[in-house]
């Protein structure tokens, strides 16, 4: 195995569709055939907007063919008493293929993303855990957040 550790490029968009995809079908169980005609159709127009600028996808390769990803949203907004440069980072669709898992690929594309959100100045970096993943992340020195607030949502 000789993988290599990278930023995503417009040339990798083909394969950040395919393990966006892959990722859905993994964390959801499953993903109709209209649901992938639409993510097929939005994502390659997201990823040439984004990516590089506002989304940083770490990815694993082997060969061309990606086998990890982790990506960071960057997100700007007003600043307040706990994010004085009003720039944090959110940790998106973190995903390994399954015959590539225990590798330790997660944690070195956990921790690029680390070290890149440091330099970059962000005053933190969020994430979701799920129960695989939460190890990881708390590995790493994620902890989790405390809440003064309750999480709702208003779906259109």
């Amino acid at each position: 195995m000789s993988i290599l550790f990278a930023e995503a490029t417009h040339a990798d968009i083909d394969e950040l569709v395919r393990l966006r995809i892959a990722y859905m079908k993994d964390d959801f169980g499953s993903v109709s055939e209209y649901e992938k005609e639409c993510m097929e159709k939005q994502l390659p127009d997201y990823f040439n907007r984004k990516l590089g600028d506002e989304l940083i996808a770490f990815v694993a390769k082997d060969g061309d063919r990606i086998v990890s990803v982790a990506y960071l949203h960057i997100i700007e907004m007003p600043a307040n008493s706990i994010l004085l440069n009003g720039i944090y980072g959110e940790v998106l669709s973190v995903f390994t293929e399954p015959e590539y898992r225990g590798r330790g690929l997660c944690t070195a594309l956990m921790q690029n993303l680390i070290d890149y959100g440091k330099k970059r100045g962000l005053g933190r970096v969020d994430l979701s855990a799920t129960k695989e993943g939460y190890p990881i992340y708390a590995k790493l020195g994620f902890v989790e957040k405390e809440h003064r607030y309750t999480d709702m949502r208003y779906k259109y």
